[in-house]
């Protein structure tokens, strides 16, 4: 009995000493995820996307670029080709004619808020919002176009949950600034900052 015992207690610390381990992993691991998180938003941070732009034939970097000169200029800020540092579409599936992603890289973060700020405001004006027309197409020109800031997988996925959160739980605010994911019951509201899915599922349960 006293040996069983002493093997019984030596597999208990054994046991513990394992737990603590894997607990220190895993905010170990966390540590890091947060850490490429906050660089990989760091590297997007001048960058924004425009969503279901229809595929122009044999389309070059110099198309992109006009439709975004174009779009700033149809909503009032008027970038020129200097302020813009970079632009690619995203590249689909093969063999499929899909209007993936369009990523434009800014010269700065003030010049991409502003963009983002003045389609904003467009959409609230204008009763048919943005349109592919506002970026210079003669052809399915009413092909509805979406202006966001580009967020990191993680950010895109938070922002999806918040989304579906504010729509369950009557919540009248959701947004992104500088990559992160914001929601507010309403204008008397403290604002919460989506850090984690678990954070969503708190806040669904409430």
């Amino acid at each position: 009995m006293a040996f069983l015992s002493t093997q019984n207690e030596e597999l208990k610390k054994k046991i513990d000493l394992l737990e603590g381990k894997m607990k220190e992993d895993k905010q170990y691991i966390t540590l890091l995820e947060n850490q490429v998180e906050d660089l990989q938003r760091s590297c997007r941070k001048n960058n924004l996307e425009m969503k279901n732009v229809p595929i122009k034939p044999n389309e070059t970097k110099e198309d992109l670029i006009d439709m975004v000169i174009s779009l700033s200029q149809n909503v009032g800020q008027n970038m020129g080709k200097a302020d813009i540092t970079d632009i690619y579409r995203i590249r689909g599936m093969k063999g499929k004619n899909q209007s993936t992603p369009i990523v434009v890289e800014t010269s700065s973060t003030i010049l991409k808020a502003d963009l983002l700020k003045m389609c904003k405001l467009f959409n609230i004006k204008n009763k048919t919002k943005l349109r592919a027309k506002h970026l210079g197409f003669r052809t399915a020109e009413e092909t509805p176009i979406y202006i966001s800031e580009q967020l990191t997988a993680k950010g895109s996925r938070l922002y999806y949950l918040a989304r579906d959160l504010a729509k369950s739980k009557a919540y009248r605010f959701c947004w992104t600034a500088y990559g992160r994911v914001y929601v507010r019951k309403d204008e008397n509201s403290p604002i919460i900052l989506v850090s984690n899915e678990g954070q969503v599922q708190h806040l669904l349960q409430k």
